[in-house]
């Protein structure tokens, strides 16, 4: 197969599909790889690197005329959707290529029609099932533990204290208290970085089965009286609930949030945005020099006050929101990204080229449109489609055809 890497364009992405070790891994394959100029100087990778993998240099004309094209993120997702031109690369790609790389399609899926009349097969790999086959394909696993990492360091950075405890002829400094919601991946990642660096280490998720894996890495599982039965769907992700749930949430979460110098918030819901956890008074109840990071701006963000991309002070606290956290540590972020990428696309092309109609969950899953049609079961609820036939094949309806 014919397969090609684009420099990403979303302003403020430095991660590349696809780095040298995993050109040549598809190269050793027998595919033809090509890269576009520059395309992993961000993440440090130079074009003689792809070079000397067995990769070709090309334009990006020539890029998006490839069979496969591995991204990032994909023409016209999430953060592209504000551009001028969101789908620009789309006409230069033959609708009958296949399109990798994540589209957030459940928050943003209005984009997906364009991919859809265009015709190209497109995969979001944000679909991934929870499944352990697809564990070496898990992109928003790997991707959130460079989160959590990053959203640690950037609190420490900004925090106006040193975070452990320290015992000088001058007297002992206390460590610093670090209270992180949301006990997913990148919640864990922060929690154990916090821990490093040596900070005391509090932790909240709604899902009460969180409590072993947070105290595995160091930290103190906060307890709050609240009925959590309902909070963990049958995928294992934290479920969306009732604003009467949050409003008592923020009520009881008030003592710890103003208890710590940094608040880590990563609490997110597929495909929902992302709930409000700390209020206004929540935030000008902390001590001056305070620092919220919300790691889950993307999403709308767990701080009322979160401004995306933004930091801003309120009473003296810190509120950061950054979007894209990953692209902070590029080179490791663009390893993890290539590795589950490539067993992704090793994974779907098998023996006879790409299985477009397999019932495997892993493609199955996250397929969103062949044919011309958008195939995704929940995305055409979403878009208000109507639903596949009994062969499988998706009736167009008039509002799939605008």
């Amino acid at each position: 197969m014919h397969i090609g890497v684009p420099r990403e364009v979303v302003p403020g992405e430095t991660r590349v599909a696809v780095t040298p070790n995993e050109v040549r891994s598809l190269a050793d394959d027998g595919h033809q790889v090509v890269v576009e100029h520059s395309a992993g100087e961000r993440a440090g990778h130079a074009d003689s690197e792809y070079v000397a993998a067995g990769a070709a240099l090309a334009t990006r004309a020539d890029v998006f005329a490839a069979d496969i094209i591995l991204h990032v993120h994909l023409p016209g997702a999430g953060r592209i959707t504000s551009a001028p031109d969101p789908f620009h690369d789309l006409r230069m790609t033959r609708p009958s290529a296949v399109l990798i790389g994540l589209a957030n399609p459940l928050s943003h899926p209005e984009p997906v029609r364009q991919l859809a009349e265009h015709g190209v097969s497109a995969f979001s790999l944000d679909l991934l099932p929870r499944i352990t086959r697809a564990q070496a394909m898990d992109v928003l696993s790997s991707q959130s533990s460079v989160v959590g990492y990053r959203a640690a360091v950037l609190g420490a950075e900004r925090l106006n204290k040193m975070l452990p405890m320290m015992t000088t002829a001058a007297g002992t400094i206390a460590p610093a208290r670090v209270l992180v919601l949301g006990a997913g991946v990148a919640g864990l990642q922060a929690i154990a970085t916090a821990r490093r660096m040596g900070a005391v280490v509090h932790a909240y998720d709604i899902r009460a089965a969180a409590r072993e894996q947070v105290e595995s890495v160091g930290g103190v599982f906060v307890e709050l009286p609240l009925d959590t039965s309902s909070a963990e769907g049958d995928n294992g992700y934290a479920q969306a609930q009732q604003e009467e749930f949050y409003a008592r949430q923020r009520e009881v979460l008030g003592k710890e949030v103003a208890a710590a110098d940094i608040v880590v918030a990563t609490a997110q819901v597929p495909g929902k945005p992302a709930p409000v956890l700390i209020s206004e008074d929540m935030v000008r109840a902390m001590r001056p020099g305070s620092v919220v990071v919300d790691a889950a701006a993307a999403q709308g963000g767990n701080c009322a006050l979160s401004v995306p991309d933004e930091a801003i002070e309120v009473s003296g606290v810190w509120v950061i929101a950054p979007t894209n956290l990953a692209a902070g540590a590029a080179a490791h972020a663009s390893r993890l990204f290539g590795r589950n990428i490539t067993n992704f696309t090793r994974h779907l092309i098998g023996n006879d080229g790409p299985q477009l109609t397999s019932e495997d969950p892993i493609i199955r899953d996250t397929l969103l449109t062949r044919d011309g049609r958008i195939v995704h079961t929940r995305l055409r609820s979403l878009l208000g489609l109507d639903s596949l036939d009994t062969a499988g094949a998706p009736h167009v309806a008039p509002a799939e055809r605008n």
